[in-house]
Order: structure tokens, then sequence, then C-alpha cells
């Protein structure tokens, strides 16, 4: 058992469980003598499907649902041992039920999953709970149990019919404690600390077991930056020197994309891409995955932003080098259209002025600025209110064909009479006019 049932407690360690993770952690000989009965024919022992593909995990035609009907079909999944997978796509995709269907939390509708080359759905379920740990989404409710207590049902699988913990394997218990850094509160009743702390717990608990394999569900839900990042790394660390394989769910796109060797893209009632994170991570596909219309995701930056604001400019932003993406973004807070330039199209500054301009003049890399494209900055010049110049020091450039082309704009702006401000001036006016909105 995952250990994870909604509205259940933690199992002891008597109980069965369908998952494997939480089994007995020891089969009596009769049940034994049934299973092997079970397994026999008028034709001799059944002979279990082998997987002859060469990947520790595998499947093959997997289809996934509820109750016989059908929600993702033909789901194929190739794993070496040690690498890290991990599913991503909309709310509702079938991420999940992809996860419950892989740990036997659902039944699954057709194809066959294997492990380390047998049907891991006919593997014996004290083995699998030695080999598969599971962290799920769904709360857990143990009675009257610290969360050391908690962590160490992650041993069960190892112990005798009472759960009885050996010297070793409080150890094991206290070293994973340490790695998510839930040592503080070890002593804590489980049900009196935060739902952060709690999947810390049970994080704790899925590392405890020492696993070949983890299964998690969104596991960084709940946890604040330090300890999404703290606990990725722990991943990333085991499957290095562990070889330890990981599958799992995230929302946050841009550590899939860090953390990941492999993504599953969930879409609708089909698997959309397979492939590592540079096949998948490819110009405007995650907006179409998840079907954005306002706001844009930027592939290479892993960078969300939210939509430009709609009108005719009325700032004109000078920058480069990264001197403007504050400014820009403050604009769009202010709901002040703007427009940006002259930019470089590889400049730090430029992904996230296409998404927030209303009209960004640039240039190809490395090309020099000509004047048509002063001429076109200086039209939307004549258009703006005032001049904002980001980018401080043009005079300090080293690359004249980038410095003097930014002064002419300058110039322009101040024989035209438009009110030039630096990023001093800005701020000033920008707290002047949230003072003026109140």
């Amino acid at each position: 058992m995952d250990g994870i049932a909604e509205e259940t407690a933690i199992s002891q360690p008597n109980d069965s469980s369908e998952s494997g993770v939480q089994a007995q952690p020891q089969d009596s000989g009769e049940d034994n003598i049934q299973a092997r009965a079970q397994d026999s024919s008028e034709n001799g022992p059944r002979v279990q499907p082998q997987d002859k593909s060469g990947y520790y995990f595998h499947t093959d035609q997997m289809v996934v649902g509820y109750d016989g009907v059908p929600l993702i079909k033909d789901i194929e999944i190739r794993l070496e041992k040690g690498q890290i997978l991990t599913l991503i796509g909309p709310n509702g995709a079938g991420k999940s039920t992809i996860l419950k269907s892989i740990t036997k939390q659902l039944e699954m509708i057709g194809g066959t999953v294997y492990l380390d080359g047998s049907d891991m759905h006919k593997i014996d379920s004290k083995k699998l709970s030695q080999i598969m740990s599971v962290v799920l989404t769904e709360r857990v409710r143990p009675e009257m149990m610290t969360c050391e207590d908690v962590v160490g049902t992650g041993r069960y699988p190892y112990t005798g019919s009472l759960g009885i913990l050996r010297e070793e394997d409080n150890k094991i218990v206290q070293d994973a404690m340490e790695i998510v850094h839930i040592t503080e509160f070890a002593q804590r009743d489980f049900m009196a600390i935060s739902d952060g702390q709690r999947q810390r717990v049970m994080l704790a608990r899925a590392i405890c077991q020492e696993p070949d394999l983890m299964i998690l569900d969104e596991p960084t839900s709940y946890l604040d930056v330090r300890y999404k990042l703290e606990f990725l790394s722990v991943l990333q660390r085991m499957t290095r020197e562990r070889n330890l394989t990981v599958i799992m769910s995230l929302h946050e796109l841009d550590l899939a994309e860090r953390v990941s060797d492999k993504i599953l893209c969930v879409h609708g009632n089909r698997i959309d891409r397979f492939g590592t994170p540079e096949e998948i991570f490819t110009p405007g596909y995650i907006n179409e995955l998840y079907g954005l219309t306002v706001g844009s995701y930027d592939e290479t930056s892993g960078r969300v932003e939210l939509p430009a604001v709609q009108g005719d400019p009325e700032v004109f932003v000078i920058a480069g080098n990264g001197s403007g993406t504050r400014v820009f973004r403050k604009l769009q807070r202010l709901a002040m259209p703007f427009a940006c330039g002259i930019l470089m199209q590889n400049d730090m500054d430029y992904p996230v002025a296409q998404s927030l301009a209303q009209s960004v003049v640039s240039v190809p890399p490395f090309e020099e600025i000509d004047d048509a494209s002063v001429k076109r900055a200086t039209d939307i010049i004549d258009g703006c209110k005032f001049v904002l110049c980001a980018l401080e020091g043009i005079d300090e450039i080293s690359n004249p064909r980038v410095a003097c082309p930014l002064n002419q704009l300058v110039d322009y702006a101040r024989n035209s009479g438009k009110q030039i401000l630096g990023l001093r001036e800005f701020s000033q006016m920008v707290e002047e006019y949230e003072l003026s909105r109140k």
C-alpha cells in the first residue's frame, strides 16, 4: 500500500494492499501454497510475460481509465534504470490516472507494465513493496502517530509481522528525516503539522523504504521554493548515487525541464509527446499543450508572462543587457502600454519585450542597427508621452555600433520635447502615480 489513501489510516505491518507498497511483510506458508496452486494448470506452471525491450521500466500498449471506460490508450513509456520521468499536462488530463494505474491503485484496462523485464502487476506483493515506493496526492489520516512513526512505516516491508524496527531500520528512518529536514518536528503529531510539513514527512517515508522505483504525484505541492529545490536535488542525487528510477507528475514546468531525463505530455485522451526536455520544450509547444489563451510561456527560459497591456504605447523604453525586464513587468502591472527598442534579438530583454510590449524595434543578432530601425523607433517615440532610459551609461557601451544609434534616440526625444526619465526618476513617477490612484 502506498500509505496515501484518502480518509484512511496508514496501514499496519499486517495489513495487505493491492498496490504492494505496504504489503504484509511476511507471507504465511499457506498463502504461498495457495499462490503456487493458482499459478499452476494442467499444462504446468504459468509462464509470466517477459519484456525483451531492455528497458528497466516499460509499458506496452497501456490503456487506463475508469469503470472499464478507456481514458488514454497506447501509453508507451521506456525508461533506463536511474532515469527521471516527469508527466506534464493540463489539470484533468489523466496524469494521476496513469500513476495510479502503474501502482495498482486503479485497474488497468489493457496493456502491460514491465519492471526489470517482468510483468509488474504479477510481481509478488511483498517483493514489489521493497522495490517500489509511492507518494500520491490524497491526504493520509494516521491515528495517534508522530511524524517519526509515519516515516517508520516505510520500513514495514522489511520487518516481521509485528512491525518492530531494528536498530538498522531506525538509522534509516533518521537518515531519511534528515534528508528532507523534518527532524525538528519528528515527535509532533502528524495531524498537527502544516500541509507542506506533511508532504515532507511522506517524502521521507518513501525515501526510507529504499526503493528502486519511486512514484510521486505532484510531490512538490505545498512545498515552498526552498524545499522544492532541496527535494528535487535529493531525487537527482539518488538517481546518480543509488540508481533510483523516478516517475512523477509536476505542475512546475521550469523544474520539470531541469530535473527530468524524459518527459511524457498528457493531452486529453492521448499521449501527445514523449522524449527528452530538449525534444519537448520547443517554441510554442507548451502554449499548445495547455491551450494558453492569455499570457505566454517561453520554452527556452521557462518564463511565464501575463498578457501585454493593449493600447497605443505611452512609453518608449530604451533597454538592453537585462536592464529592461523589471521595467517591462512594472509597466504591465501599471496597465501602461509601452514600446521598446532598439534590441538585438539575442538580448536578455528581448523575450520579455516580445511578450509585454506593444511594439519592439529589433535587429538580428550581431548585425548593425541600421537607419531604418532608428527611423521606426523615432516614429514610435513621436506618439509616446515620455522616454524611459533603463539602459544607464549608454556612452560606456564598448560597441559604438550599438551606442551611437541609442544616443540618437535619446537626442531625438530631447529635441522633440519629450520627457526623458532614468530609473530613479521613473521610480519617483511610479510612486506618485500609485499614490494618485488611492
